[in-house]
């Protein structure tokens, strides 16, 4: 198979035993590789546990076919299972360089099934495989961990994926880190390894990938490597990485401030904003294998009691341990950032598992009592350290906050359901459906809950179009009329970027040709024939797919839903007064799926799709 290994490793901790295995050319084509490739081998022999930390679930590692070749960004790996703080269908993407060694150690991806007696670690290079004792990590930080197993096993041509202290206490918001601080971040991956006892898995690889037209291939690689470093958006996220969002995503309203309940603040924005970090604390330092963008950032605190050096805060964590809890301290949002990465920890989450907090001590629906003498007040740096820390630890009233939002309110009760924002469980990512509508749509229907790297149908209505989608004008944000479109185009471009296996970011940044680019390379590089529309198709393909997932799965139409604070109107800024109809967005974007009225795919359109089975 030109592009794919054809391999995937099948690990069994209950036994300590190995198992190689093959697919052939027909199924790659129908499902690409990553977070679709998983998708089709989880449904295959689907077992509907109880509790997603039980032996029966399953967790998989894959890559896709431009994996390990030199095509831009191709070095994520997707993390698909169930999660644990959901119950729903998990995939997760990291960066970094451990996809492209998983890639060049002969394998197309990892399935992981069973649980371990006793902590172990999984070393995986292109002679195969094998399990070693890692009762003398277990309990390290990612950043120690990953250190004393480079200098145990080595360290050319390898990479680490591993779990901190919070995955191995099986915190719902753990999550998976490899490289330097690069994170499968939502959805609580790091307490599934956890719960298997798996501590890490090394990959080391050098081997080539093969190519169908590997001249060809290499000039597509060129021309797409020009477009990125040329694209002006590119351009900005390699100067202020992803928080340059923050300089202008104020104007709109689209940041949330103080737990979804103000419509804009424009200088906290600014002062933890891309600019800020980059004329104050950035440090040059390597960016991820081969990219041309280099968003990532490596920041430098020199003095004071936040002082550190390493991986420096996302635009989501910015919002998350910032704006959301009223904090513009730029430091301490920092250490928040790498307390989490070293323990192993999403930032999302638990930043607003924090705000959830702030709100309810606001409202008197806990007191000091319950949180361990600590006041949880608005704007309060050390405060929001503290309970970050607490919650990596599962310590206090921070093992309550890591439970996420959704089960944190159960506990309390009261008003706080209304204003713990979550779907399904997944606390909602930092872009607010009152200032673009079709966001509305695609929070409710993402197969992970509250995600917005399952369609980020806002870009559409910013200016951004998807010609094979029928998305070739935008439509007033603030319109209800015709978001089931764009929310369907965003999912499965979605799909197949998750499932190609590239960077998101990066596929923006060459729309609106990213669809034939993907196919062009995808035909060049495996020898297949694809068009940009049959892209799109494996795209829908896939959503689908993980829509029936999460039906086997218990969830259903009245799970597609918002928290009551976004359908709620803020007062002031460019969004004041402006809600999304929900029930008018899920109509239309049941219609144009497909699906009937329960939010379920008709037999005719599985047909269609190949998805009979």
């Amino acid at each position: 198979m030109y592009g794919f290994m054809g391999r995937i490793l099948e690990v069994n901790l209950n036994q300590g035993t190995f198992e190689i295995v093959t697919y052939d050319a027909g199924l790659a084509q129908e499902y690409l590789g990553g977070a679709g490739l998983a998708a089709y081998f989880l449904s295959k022999d689907l077992e509907v546990i109880s509790d997603p930390l039980d032996q029966g679930n399953k967790i998989l590692f894959f890559v896709g076919p431009l994996t390990g070749t030199q095509f831009p960004t191709a070095v994520r790996y997707e993390v698909c299972t169930r999660s644990p703080l959901t119950g729903a269908w998990l995939d997760s993407s990291s960066s970094g360089v451990w996809g492209r060694y998983l890639k060049l150690a002969g394998y197309d991806g990892i399935i992981v099934k069973g649980i371990s007696m006793t902590p172990v670690f999984l070393m995986i290079d292109e002679d195969g495989a094998s399990l070693h004792d890692a009762g003398d990590i277990w309990g390290q930080e990612t950043f120690e961990t990953q250190m004393i197993l480079k200098k145990k096993m080595g360290s050319k041509n390898t990479s680490i994926a591993c779990i901190g202290p919070a995955g191995e206490k099986l915190i719902p918001m753990a999550c998976i880190i490899n490289d330097e601080g690069r994170a499968a971040g939502r959805g609580g991956a790091g307490a599934v390894m956890g719960s298997k006892r798996l501590k890490a898995i090394i990959v080391r690889g050098s081997q080539g990938v093969s190519l169908a037209d590997a001249p060809h291939f290499r000039e597509i690689v060129k021309d797409t490597y020009k477009l990125l470093k040329q694209s002006l958006p590119m351009q900005q996220r390699r100067k202020f990485g992803t928080a340059g969002s923050r300089d202008t995503n104020w104007a709109v309203g689209s940041i949330p401030v103080k737990n979804w309940t103000i419509g804009q603040w424009q200088e906290g924005c600014i002062r933890i904003g891309g600019k800020r970090i980059a004329d104050s604390i950035l440090r040059p330092h390597a960016a991820c294998f081969g990219c041309p963008v280099q968003c990532s950032r490596w920041i430098k605190i020199d003095e004071g009691k936040f002082q550190m050096e390493g991986p420096g805060p996302e635009y989501e964590t910015l919002c998350a341990f910032g704006t959301l809890c009223l904090n513009d301290d730029l430091e301490s949002i920092c250490w928040a950032n790498d307390l989490c990465n070293r323990y192993g920890i999403d930032t999302i989450s638990a930043g607003s598992a924090i705000a959830f907090a702030m709100e309810a001590y606001e409202r008197g629906l806990i007191t000091a009592k319950d949180t361990g003498g600590i006041e949880p007040l608005w704007g309060k740096k050390d405060v929001i350290v503290q309970l970050t820390e607490l919650i990596c630890r599962k310590e206090g009233f921070g093992e309550i906050l890591g439970e996420g939002t959704k089960r944190a309110s159960e506990k309390i009760g009261g008003q706080s359901r209304e204003f713990a924002t979550h779907v399904k469980g997944m606390e909602v990512a930092m872009h607010d459906p009152r200032a673009f509508f079709s966001m509305a749509g695609s929070y409710a229907t993402s197969p992970r809950g509250g995600c917005h790297l399952h369609g980020l149908s806002m870009l559409y209505e910013a200016g951004l179009t998807l010609p094979e989608a029928g998305v070739t004008q935008t439509i007033d944000r603030h319109s209800n009329e015709g978001k089931g479109q764009f929310v369907m185009a965003a999912q499965d471009f979605a799909s197949t970027v998750n499932s190609t296996v590239i960077c998101f970011l990066s596929a923006f940044g060459m729309l609106p040709e990213t669809l034939k680019i993907l196919s062009s390379a995808l035909n060049a590089a495996c020898g297949f024939t694809f068009t940009a529309r049959d892209l799109l198709l494996i795209g829908e393909r896939i959503t689908n797919l993980q829509r029936l997932i999460n039906l086997r799965f218990g969830f259903s139409r009245e799970h597609d839903t918002l928290p009551k604070r976004l359908l709620e109107p803020v007062a002031d800024g460019p969004n004041a007064g402006k809600t999304p109809d929900l029930e008018f967005i899920l109509r239309d974007y049941y219609r144009v799926r497909g699906w009937n009225d329960a939010g379920v795919p008709t037999k005719q359109k599985l047909s269609e799709l190949g998805l009979s089975f």
